[in-house]
């Protein structure tokens, strides 16, 4: 079938036997007689691979005319089926890539269809969707067939680990390389989509159409056939077009087949990451849970005697001496149970008696009267006091520093606790707000929005007396102001 389908090729039709005979012995090195290569071909022709026809083109005698002697040729069903083997052994055979390359086909050519003639040659549109087309089919098709081979590789599905480490910096780079000018491209293909109006697809295609269905063979009825046959062949044309716009533009809704490509490989590349750690923990032997149950099968298939997997067992899985329950509910007048030694089996150790509430909650609870509600409110009123007191305190020392006027640090004068506090978190606020402005001076608010506060160096020590003792420090002229309560007019500088 072979013989027949390469000498189709080269417009040779039909074929005898002992051109089969000669063919497999110089094309195949099959040394075969002109009688088994005979009844090979009938039984092909009785199958209905081949067709026969009788050979009377070199007939010289009445023997020869007696003599079946034929004529093969593929027949339209041997022909359909020699096809799909060979598209069935090629897509077998396929590892798959990612055509940067197409992109770039595609691209070239979809701006050689926009930038055509008002009235362009029908068969340059016709030779240029063709090339888009057949290189947009080969773009799909392998990369369908690289992500699927990639994803079998890293589920770790018939591959071979040490070759796959071997490559793995080249494979995630190639990745990358692809998504790079995938995204460049797509953008550039799916603005020259846009750029193309319907009504000139509509011209182009069936320009197209056209020129094939002048090729179409005539059959029965050919005289009424033009007019269908260019219907069907732009009908054709127009669902391939469809399907190229899908590939690189989509909507919020539906994304592109471009999109999709390029998330699924991005994914891949962390994805192969972790299938490369998996694979470097193996080989660094690092053991883990399932590593652990199947060694431990093993020992206990290793063990002698079944005292020994006894003793196996106890030690892997953390097992003692039996253990007895001696916490369980008594009277006030009965002595508690006594302790029963671990050696005391279960059987011989006495029993204990559980409460359906222990053994249905998890808890026990003593017999006797409910303890009585504890009355908090007097710590409540307690609290709620100190945290009044508190707050007066707070707000007078919000009143006592936040007076909307520059004052220096060493006019303060004596501050207490509650005062100091708040100065030392207001110092701190303006000090990490740095740094100063163009006047030297530093302005901030506090995190609450509450104050805002000014700072500004000068000369001198400022000392402030407090409670626990005296702050000494650089002097500065600093301004606080409230915001909560409305600002004066010389207060609105130091606001801002």
């Amino acid at each position: 079938m072979r013989v027949f389908t390469t000498n189709k090729r080269r417009f040779v039709v039909h074929l005898r036997p002992e051109d089969v005979t000669d063919a497999l012995r110089r094309d195949g090195g099959v040394d075969l007689s002109q009688e088994a290569v005979a009844a090979a071909l009938e039984s092909l022709a009785g199958w209905g691979n081949l067709r026969s026809d009788p050979d009377t083109s070199r007939v010289t005698t009445v023997e020869d005319f007696y003599r079946p002697r034929y004529l093969y040729q593929l027949s339209r069903e041997g022909e359909a089926a020699e096809r799909a083997i060979e598209v069935y052994e090629e897509e077998i055979g396929r590892r798959g890539e990612l055509q940067a390359v197409a992109l770039e086909d595609v691209r070239v050519r979809l701006r050689a269809l926009r930038d055509l003639p008002a009235r362009p040659d029908p068969a340059v549109v016709h030779n240029l969707l063709l090339e888009l087309m057949g290189r947009l089919d080969s773009l799909a098709a392998n990369a369908s067939a690289f992500m699927s081979s990639l994803q079998r590789t890293i589920d770790l599905q018939d591959v071979d680990e040490e070759a796959f480490l071997a490559y793995k910096d080249r494979l995630i780079a190639y990745l990358e390389r692809f998504v790079s000018e995938l995204v460049v491209k797509q953008h550039d293909i799916a603005a020259t989509l846009r750029a193309i109006e319907s009504q000139r697809v509509a011209e182009l295609l069936a320009l197209a159409a056209g020129r094939e269905a002048a090729d179409a063979a005539p059959g029965a009825g050919a005289e009424a056939a033009v007019s269908p046959a260019a219907g069907e062949k732009l009908a054709v044309w127009e669902s391939r077009w469809s399907g190229l716009w899908s590939w690189f533009t989509g909507s919020r809704g539906r994304p592109c087949q471009a999109d999709l490509l390029r998330t699924r490989a991005r994914k891949a590349i962390p994805d192969l990451l972790a299938t490369i750690s998996v694979l470097q923990e193996r080989r660094a032997g690092r053991s883990d849970r399932s590593a652990d149950f199947r060694a431990l099968a093993r020992w206990f298939a290793q063990a002698p005697t079944d005292e020994d997997a006894h003793r196996l067992w106890r030690a892997a899985f953390g097992l003692a001496t039996s253990r007895h329950l001696t916490a369980g509910p008594h009277a006030a007048d009965d002595a508690p149970p006594a302790p029963v030694p671990a050696a005391t089996s279960w059987l011989d150790a006495p029993r204990v008696e559980i409460s359906a509430r222990l053994r249905a909650s998890g808890h026990y609870a003593r017999r006797g009267a409910p303890k009585r509600v504890r009355d908090r409110s007097g710590e409540r009123e307690l609290l709620a006091r100190q945290v009044a007191v508190e707050r007066e305190q707070v707000e007078a020392a919000r009143r006592r520093l936040a007076t909307g006027r520059a004052v220096r640090l060493s006019e303060l004068g004596g501050l207490d606790r509650q005062e100091f506090a708040l100065f030392l978190r207001l110092l701190g606020d303006a000090l990490a707000a740095g740094p100063p402005g163009a006047d030297g001076t530093i302005r901030t608010r506090t995190s609450d929005g509450t104050l805002a506060v000014a700072l500004e160096p000068v000369d001198g020590l400022a000392e402030i007396v407090t409670a626990d003792g005296v702050l000494r420090g650089p002097d500065h002229v600093v301004t606080i102001v409230d915001l909560t309560v409305p600002l004066a007019p010389g207060q609105q500088g130091a606001a801002s």
